[in-house]
């Protein structure tokens, strides 16, 4: 069972495409499909889901695309889960209240609490800014050819 869905991992690798893109004119949905290896029709829909959630801007026209709506540093892993796929959950018993009636007294919530934290904190923690420094050479030289075209 995957924690993050695929689609979850295409919108995390598209945020960075466009971190590694901040302060520069918008990147269109094409481009970034086409960098990231995404089908456009996803990449659309992704790209709407982020711009709903105020992760992204878009602006529309020949020049049109995306931008990150804060800078890199400012947007973390946790965010993009959430707009994407909702929050991360170990069991169905940490969603909220009322969903078992052993939660007050189950050994086994306090320990899942306490690792559902720790997840939740290190997403958080996880800024673009922070993935952009770790991209892999070949992308950063894909990204330095298309700024000389």
């Amino acid at each position: 069972m995957d924690i993050l869905r695929r689609n979850t991992d295409y919108a995390l690798r598209a945020m960075v495409n466009l971190a590694g893109h901040y302060g520069e004119d918008p990147v269109s949905t094409r481009d970034i499909s086409q960098s990231e290896d995404i089908s456009y029709e996803l990449t659309c829909k992704l790209m709407q889901r982020l711009n709903n959630a105020g992760l992204v801007k878009s602006s529309m026209g020949p020049n049109g695309g995306f931008v990150l709506s804060r800078k890199p540093a400012k947007i973390n892993l946790a965010e993009i889960i959430d707009a994407i796929q909702g929050p991360l959950s170990l069991s169905r018993c940490l969603l909220g209240k009322n969903v078992c009636q052993r939660q007050s007294s189950c050994p086994i919530t306090v320990k899942l609490t306490k690792l559902q934290k720790n997840i939740g904190d290190y997403l958080e923690s996880i800024t673009l800014s922070e993935l952009l420094h770790h991209q892999s050479p070949k992308k950063d030289k894909a990204k330095n050819k298309r700024r000389r075209k």
